[in-house]
């Protein structure tokens, strides 16, 4: 009779079984011993990893973005909104800077005269641009609201100004590259309607000093 272990060999290794060859402890069934011990010993080896499309593609460069160097922090918050809006030219963004500057010094509560107060004991000439107009100040009052922020913060105003007819009117002007900022500071006449110019063109040209890409 043979043994389970020689029956289970020659199932495993798939040789036909030969009654008459074999006998117990015989020198064939011995070799057949040796030949599944070294067999059943072999380590398995690991397929191949294989990559994915999205594994080899090479990675794209980040893209880079204007900051403002020694800027107050409100403006370099006015620079990465307007990034985030579409406006990357550096000149039309310096002239945008430039003419909250002028009107406000960055400074969102700030009522005609120079005054930092609420919205509501403002009545008029309020905010960044000093949104003068009733049909602008209260404007910016519904639109705080709609958000679920105070008119005074700078998040609110920044989102009002790009959600006024009178920006709509210019925008795809600041969305092209490559002018000047005297050419952007024409357009910006008719986003704001400035009565006096001041040093609004002379902080545009500071800013674009500042930007620099990072």
């Amino acid at each position: 009779m043979l043994s389970t272990f020689t029956l289970v060999a020659l199932s495993f290794l798939g040789s036909p079984i030969l009654p008459d060859s074999l006998t117990p402890n015989s020198p064939l069934e011995e070799v057949l011993k040796s030949v599944a011990t070294d067999y059943t010993g072999l380590k398995q080896v690991d397929k191949p990893t294989v990559l994915t499309s999205d594994q080899i593609k090479p990675k794209e460069p980040e893209e880079k973005r204007l900051i403002c160097k020694n800027c107050s922090q409100n403006a370099q918050k006015a620079v990465s909104f307007l990034q985030d809006k579409g406006i990357t030219d550096k000149n039309a963004i310096a002239t945008i800077l430039g003419n909250i500057q002028q009107e406000s010094m960055f400074i969102p509560n700030i009522c005609e005269g120079g005054t930092q107060t609420s919205y509501e004991s403002c009545g008029a000439g309020f905010g960044l641009i000093q949104f003068t107009s009733s049909d602008r100040y209260y404007g910016l009052g519904r639109h705080a609201k709609s958000l679920g922020l105070p008119p005074e913060s700078l998040d609110a105003q920044l989102s009002y100004i790009v959600s006024e007819p009178q920006w709509k009117q210019i925008e795809h002007q600041m969305k092209a590259p490559g002018k000047s900022i005297d050419s952007y500071m024409n357009s910006a006449y008719r986003w704001i309607g400035w009565g006096v110019h001041g040093a609004r063109t002379s902080y545009a040209y500071d800013y674009a000093k500042k930007l620099v890409l990072s």
